[in-house]
C-alpha cells in the first residue's frame, strides 16, 4: 500500500496554507509555515513571493489541499468524488461529507489522536473497534449509530493512558458524542456541511475534475 514518507511540513509549505498535519505542533512557533512560508525547493529561501498561478492550477491546489488534509492519494480521491457525484445533493458538499465519514477522520474527532496521520496509525495498529469488532482499515466509512471505541488490550499502552489525561480539554463536534468516562464515541448523525470547517474549497475541487 502506498504511503507519504516525505515531512508533512513541505505540504504546507507547498499549499501556503496551514494543513494542520502536525497536531499542537501547528499551533506553535514551530510550526514550518510561521519559520518558512516559501514553497520548498531549491533557493525556495530566496523567494518572497509565490509565483502566480492559473486558474486551472488554483483548482489543482484545492484539490491537493483536501488530500493532504485526510491523507489519501489520488486513485481513492478520486473514488470519493466519483461517489459524491453520483449521490443526490451537491457535489462538493457531498464529497466533504464523505472524507469526514472515514474511521481515521472520526477518531482524530473524537480526540482519540492529535492528528489525522496519527488517527491512521492508531486504527492501522489494532487499536480501534468499531461496532464491538476490532478494525484496522482507516479509510472505512462510519454511519450513524457507530459506536467507536479502544480495544481492552489497547488500554494498558502507554499511550492510552497519557490520552486519558488529556481527553478532557477535548471537544468534539455535535454530529459525535464522546463518554469520556470510558473513551468511547458515537455517530448521532452523518455531518451536515455547516458543522464542517474546511481550508480547502470544495467548488474549485468540483470544477477541477469537471473538465
Amino acid at each position: 500500500m502506498a504511503r507519504y514518507i516525505e515531512a508533512y511540513c513541505r505540504l504546507c509549505r507547498r499549499t501556503g496554507t496551514k494543513l494542520m498535519l502536525k497536531g499542537e505542533r501547528c499551533f506553535t512557533q514551530k510550526c514550518a509555515l510561521e519559520r518558512r512560508d516559501a514553497p520548498p525547493g531549491p533557493h525556495a529561501s530566496g523567494r518572497k513571493r509565490r509565483p502566480k498561478v492559473s486558474e486551472r492550477g488554483l483548482q489543482l491546489m484545492e484539490k491537493q489541499k483536501a488530500k493532504y488534509t485526510y491523507g489519501t492519494f489520488e486513485r481513492q480521491f478520486r473514488r470519493f468524488f466519483e461517489e459524491a457525484s453520483r449521490a443526490q445533493g451537491i457535489t462538493g458538499d457531498n464529497l466533504v461529507v464523505l472524507l469526514e465519514r472515514r474511521l481515521d477522520n472520526v477518531v482524530f474527532r473524537l480526540g482519540f489522536a492529535d492528528s489525522r496521520s496519527q488517527a491512521r496509525q492508531v486504527v492501522r495498529h489494532g487499536h480501534i473497534r468499531l461496532n464491538g469488532r476490532r478494525t484496522d482499515v482507516p479509510s472505512c466509512l462510519v454511519k450513524a449509530g457507530d459506536v467507536i471505541e479502544w480495544r481492552k488490550e489497547s488500554k494498558n499502552s502507554e499511550y492510552y493512558k497519557t490520552l486519558v489525561e488529556k481527553i478532557e480539554d477535548k471537544d468534539v463536534p455535535a454530529w459525535m458524542s464522546l463518554e469520556k468516562e470510558n473513551m468511547t464515541g458515537r455517530v448521532l448523525s452523518l455531518p451536515a456541511t455547516g458543522e464542517i470547517k474546511t481550508n480547502f474549497n470544495e467548488k474549485a475541487i468540483v470544477e477541477f475534475y469537471s473538465r
